[in-house]
């Protein structure tokens, strides 16, 4: 077995198909196929299930396709290490989530491209679940959620508290009047956020069942709706103090459990962190 190998592999489990495996790494299909059966015949077990359309993953072949993404990580990160010992370089993506992205990411990039240019940094915005699987995966090289968090594979650096209010128009009525009139309307990210599962879940608490949901894909885009007096919603108040300070919006406050989240940030633990991860949790935690 060699590094190869496990990439073609990776190739067949990812299209489904020898053939395409093959096209993929510009080889034929005769050689794929004899490449799988010396990985069977070394792991003494079938690693695809073949039907007459496509090929899928065993049980036993995704025990071993996690391997395979920590192998190809690792020695991605050797190549870069060994070469340049003493100059940090490397591309780096992180995941966050929507709050994450507009308090923090400027200041981070300013000062992380400022310190270390050599090292390509992106970020991803996503909900908390979907970020949580993109680190276990591969997707991304780690990302900043919120807690509580207990899952194998992933270590996790506590980040900040955060106190979490609900927003209202200040032009209309009182939020104890507000939740008095159905269908209450609330104005929330998509399904997975955070804020969502919080603000519905203080819902749950006051007894209010019958509310209408408009989904929003942006702060600006929730700010604005409320504001409008299109529904309720849910943030963390720093948010408001530091960009929305002027606008027609009255904030409350929620009891300790649900006002309060715990950001952290996850990376696999799998193996020794790349340099590059290092110097960015360095430098975040002095932030």
């Amino acid at each position: 077995m060699n590094i190869n190998d496990l990439k073609i592999f990776e190739a067949v489990a990812e299209s489904g198909s020898f053939t395409k495996a093959a096209a993929m790494m510009f080889t034929v299909q005769s050689n794929v196929t004899a490449r799988i059966k010396n990985l069977e015949d070394e792991f003494d077990t079938r690693l695809f299930a073949r039907t007459s359309r496509k090929v899928e993953l065993t049980s036993e072949g995704r025990v071993l396709m996690q391997y395979c993404k920590q192998i190809q990580h690792l020695v991605e990160e050797a190549k870069r290490n060994v070469k340049s010992s003493d100059h940090v370089s490397g591309h780096l993506k992180i995941g966050c989530i929507e709050t994450t992205m507009a308090l923090k990411v400027p200041e981070i990039l300013t000062i992380f491209e400022s310190k270390y240019p050599g090292i390509e940094l992106e970020f991803k915005s996503d909900p908390r679940n979907s970020l949580i699987a993109d680190v276990l995966n591969y997707k991304l090289d780690a990302a900043f959620v919120s807690a509580p968090l207990n899952i194998d594979g992933l270590e996790k650096m506590n980040v900040k508290e955060e106190k979490l209010v609900i927003l209202a128009s200040s032009e209309g009525p009182q939020l104890p009047t507000l939740i008095t009139k159905e269908p209450l309307k609330i104005v929330v990210f998509d399904e997975g956020c955070i804020f969502r599962e919080r603000l519905e879940s203080w819902l749950s608490h006051k007894g209010i069942l019958n509310y209408k949901s408009t989904v929003v894909n942006s702060i600006e885009g929730i700010i604005n709706f409320v504001e409008a007096g299109l529904g309720i919603s849910l943030l963390p108040e720093e948010i408001l103090l530091n960009y929305y300070q002027n606008r027609k919006i009255k904030t409350y406050g929620l009891n300790k459990q649900l006002g309060t989240m715990n950001t952290v940030f996850v990376f696999r633990k799998d193996g020794p962190q790349s340099r590059a991860l290092q110097c960015f949790m360095d430098l975040y935690s002095q932030l």
